[in-house]
């Protein structure tokens, strides 16, 4: 029989175990600071109607959405009901309308779960990746307030992820539709693609865009390109410098006062909460997509590699749901691109493989001894320490070198004299050592390891 090629479609992200325990703890990490701030869990099917979830795409989308047809469908050659969800938020705003008369508000939910996009196939581009979103959807109204308790929860989160110094960059939308439409830019797509090219600043430098700003192109004046140039490189290093940064932009109309008004109170709550100031910042380049995002955006990058660009990202939408129902429906949210963050940290050399789940190995010296060895693993995990058996035998040297290989810590020793003197060798494989231990102080003692091993991964997260 002819076999078939074992393969993957390009852009999925498929680990070996070791590297998924690492990916999985990254998971556990951010689910752990999502609950830790109130955010209860939700979870939406991988499939929605077709009409549900293409509601608000426009043709960019759709030419990305993977639709699902039924072999029935097919025969009959009737147009796709379903697809697969391209992102949360379509979801989200699905089921909040939907739901609205059972959930309570303001609906704090957190959704961590696979999307799929029909992305060119690139390297670090994924058609199927994990999406960490957080929301807080309020009904009729949502305080700038909870607008604030995002830094905070982003900080909490890459503080604990412990991948380096990290600065959540902060904007408002009201604050640049203001500033456009004082220099007379007042068209939202015009304002859109002038931000395009204020992004390419880093890149091709400010001669460059200037000239394109000022060219047939735009046709903006020499005044307003300068100023324009002036106001997205304001940047801030600590909330006293941020005020006076925002207060030496001049009156403006009363979007851009309201936006201003937004960025204060949300920078002054951000330190009350405890975020440190060298971990948050003005930045008023920051768009996050002129026709989604009113209010508050957030960006957040690592400082010590740039290159990675924004790893966390969102920001403040008038009314989620308004293609579903009525009601209006303001919240502000982010989004962990959790599947690309593992890939960019992997590709850095700022996340590694992680030591297995299995925390010890009991070794089979002779098969007429497994009653032993099976009780032996018997009351190691009666006292939650994870524990595999060899259950085939072989050389000693064999089955060490096999916990080496699968990253199990302690490897068990019960032999002849072992059981003579009631005890159990141990061998730490991160230490290279081995100690000899009573059966009554076992536990205890791989306990005692165990917990120092986590504290000390803890106080290195904490940095």
């Amino acid at each position: 029989m002819a076999q078939t090629q074992a393969r993957t479609m390009p852009g999925v992200l498929e680990l070996l175990p070791l590297d998924q325990i690492a990916f999985q703890r990254m998971l556990d990490i951010i689910r752990r600071n999502y609950e830790r701030f109130g955010f209860l869990p939700v979870e939406t099917p991988v499939m929605e109607f077709t009409d549900v979830l293409l509601t608000k795409s426009g043709g960019e989308t759709e030419r990305q959405v993977y639709f699902v047809q039924s072999t029935g469908a097919l025969e009959k050659d009737t147009a796709p009901e379903l697809a697969l969800r391209f992102d949360l938020t379509v979801p989200l705003a699905r089921y909040v309308a939907q739901h609205e008369h059972d959930l309570s508000f303001p609906f704090r939910r957190y959704q961590m779960q696979r999307v799929y996009r029909g992305e060119r196939a690139q390297r670090g581009r994924f058609r199927e990746f994990y999406q960490c979103d957080i929301d807080v959807i309020g009904k009729d109204a949502l305080s700038v307030r909870y607008d604030a308790e995002i830094p905070a929860v982003i900080h909490s989160v890459f503080r604990e992820l412990a991948i380096g110094p990290f600065t959540i960059q902060m904007n408002n939308r009201k604050l640049m539709r203001g500033f456009f439409e004082n220099l007379g830019v007042a068209d939202g797509e015009k304002q859109m693609l002038v931000l395009r090219e204020v992004d390419k600043l880093d890149k091709r430098g400010a001669d460059y865009v200037r000239e394109t700003l000022t060219g047939e192109a735009f046709g903006l004046s020499a005044e307003v390109a300068e100023k324009i140039l002036a106001f997205v490189q304001v940047r801030s290093e600590g909330v006293d410098d941020a005020f006076a940064k925002l207060d030496a932009l001049g009156e403006g109309s009363a979007t851009f006062e309201e936006g201003r008004a937004e960025l204060k109170e949300v920078l002054g709550l951000v330190r009350d909460m405890g975020v440190p100031e060298e971990r948050f910042a003005l930045n008023l380049s920051i768009a996050r997509g002129l026709d989604y995002y009113t209010g508050m955006v957030y960006e957040t990058t690592l400082d010590e590699h740039p290159q990675i660009g924004s790893i966390c990202s969102g920001g403040r939408y008038e009314n989620l749901a308004g293609h579903y129902t009525k009601s209006h429906l303001p919240g502000v949210g982010i989004s962990i691109g959790a599947t690309r963050l593992y890939w960019q940290l992997r590709e850095a050399g700022l996340i590694g493989t992680a030591r297995s789940t299995v925390q010890a190995l009991v070794t089979q010296m002779d098969t007429a001894h497994m009653p032993a060895y099976l009780a032996l693993a018997a009351e190691l995990r009666n006292a939650g320490i994870a524990t595999e058996v060899v259950m085939d035998g072989g050389k000693l040297g064999k089955q060490f070198k096999y916990a080496d290989r699968a990253g199990i810590r302690f490897v068990l020793v019960l032999g002849e004299d072992e059981m003579a003197k009631h005890t159990v060798t141990v061998k730490d494989m991160l230490r290279n050592d081995q100690f000899e231990v009573s059966r009554e102080e076992m536990v205890k003692s791989l306990r005692v390891e165990l917990e120092q091993a986590a504290a000390m991964e803890a106080a290195e997260r904490r940095g």
